[in-house]
């Protein structure tokens, strides 16, 4: 029987590598795979999918994104996919477009998280028509995690009965081989960045933006480190809104005990070198960072909004605040800075829930399962 074809669209190699690596190696053993990307070369590492490059760029641009349209367009009527599953709010769109001109007969969609989520007036409006245009446009449409698909239901983008969650949520999961606790990597990591092998490191690592809530992390940090000499806070990531100066000076006299590091492709090695996570964000799809520091056995702390709220169990796993409220969030850091049993209780359920809940062999069979029955093709042989 002929297998049949099955495409993935995204903006960046990134999200390949960082989200959909499990679920292509799951379906390119039943399905043709192809993944299309704003890149020249992924490396799939032996996966059987083909690569294609198409100009899909993050930010909005009539022009290049009418070129990119176009050649999904292309694309899709060549390929004759059976079914095309876009990730990240551009791809989405265009893939959604392009889906229906092509006439490709399954068009899916996961959303992981809203840009105007934190936006007001006309921005708002605007980019959340995108979305619910997105939404109607494909056949299905998947969200990463329960609160997540209640907030776009509740906001009128798609309604129940079209979005879903699958498993537990989030997109892939973690690997508990990976992401685990690791004294040896704890205390390299120290070393290289000057941090006492004694200190109580808070671990803030993803993109700089101010939507992360980084202002208030240093602000709150500010807090905590002027009655606690031996907290530290250490932030890793790309600094796309260019705001590591702002968040030093907001750390004020605890600068010193402030490290930042930039993209890491070992974020494992962190998450093992930190005792408390913490994420602070304005806006979060599912908050997988979090689930990868549980994984290491690191709590968290987090903020109270949609994704977040599926990533902490509030006093078991970590503890949630209000969202931008350092005070609130200083308090909690406080807590867990000066109590070790608490912190390795929290980093021990945290642990156990990923490993129970969210294991990326188990989401990949479940997201194949999906596959199979929105084409029909439970009962074909791979």
């Amino acid at each position: 029987m002929t297998r049949r074809r099955l495409c993935y669209v995204v903006s960046s190699e990134m999200t390949v590598k960082a989200f959909l690596m499990e679920h292509i190696r799951a379906a390119a053993a039943r399905y043709d795979v192809t993944v299309v990307a704003n890149a020249s070369g992924v490396a799939l590492h032996g996966v059987p999918a083909k690569l294609i490059s198409a100009p899909i760029a993050r930010r909005i641009a009539p022009l290049a994104d009418l070129r990119a349209l176009l050649k999904l367009v292309q694309i899709f009527r060549r390929e004759r996919f059976d079914l095309v599953h876009s990730v990240t709010p551009k791809a989405g769109l265009l893939a959604a477009l392009a889906g229906v001109l092509a006439g490709v007969p399954v068009r899916v969609h996961s959303f992981t998280g809203q840009v105007w989520a934190t936006r007001s007036g006309a921005a708002r409006a605007f980019l959340k028509a995108l979305d619910r245009l997105t939404a109607t446009l494909s056949t299905r449409v998947l969200a990463d995690s329960v609160s997540q698909r209640e907030f776009l239901v509740a906001e009128g983008v798609v309604s129940a009965d079209r979005i879903q969650v699958l498993g537990k949520g989030s997109v892939n999961g973690v690997d508990g081989l990976r992401f685990r606790p690791d004294p040896g990597a704890r205390m390299r990591v120290r070393e290289r960045a000057g941090v006492p092998p004694q200190a109580i490191v808070f671990l803030y690592l993803g993109r700089f933006s101010r939507d992360k809530g980084l202002l208030d992390l240093a602000r709150a940090f500010a807090q905590v480190a002027g009655n606690l000499p031996d907290v530290w806070l250490m932030l890793v990531g790309p600094d796309e809104d260019d705001i590591a100066q702002e968040i030093r000076e907001a750390c004020d006299t605890a600068a010193g005990r402030l490290r930042i590091v930039g993209h890491t492709a070992e974020p494992e090695q962190y998450m093992a070198a930190a005792d408390v996570f913490v994420l602070p964000s304005y806006r979060e799809g599912f908050g997988s960072t979090i689930l990868e520091a549980a994984a290491a056995g690191v709590p968290a702390v987090g903020t109270r909004i949609y994704g977040i709220t599926d990533a902490i169990v509030e006093g078991k796993t970590g503890f949630l605040v209000p969202v931008r409220d350092p005070d609130a969030l200083a308090a909690r850091m406080r807590q867990l800075a000066g109590d070790a049993p608490l912190r390795e209780e929290m980093g021990r359920a945290a642990r156990d829930r990923v490993l129970r809940d969210f294991r990326p062999d188990e989401l990949a069979r479940v997201m194949l399962a999906y596959y199979e029955t929105l084409l029909g093709t439970g009962s074909e042989s791979g």
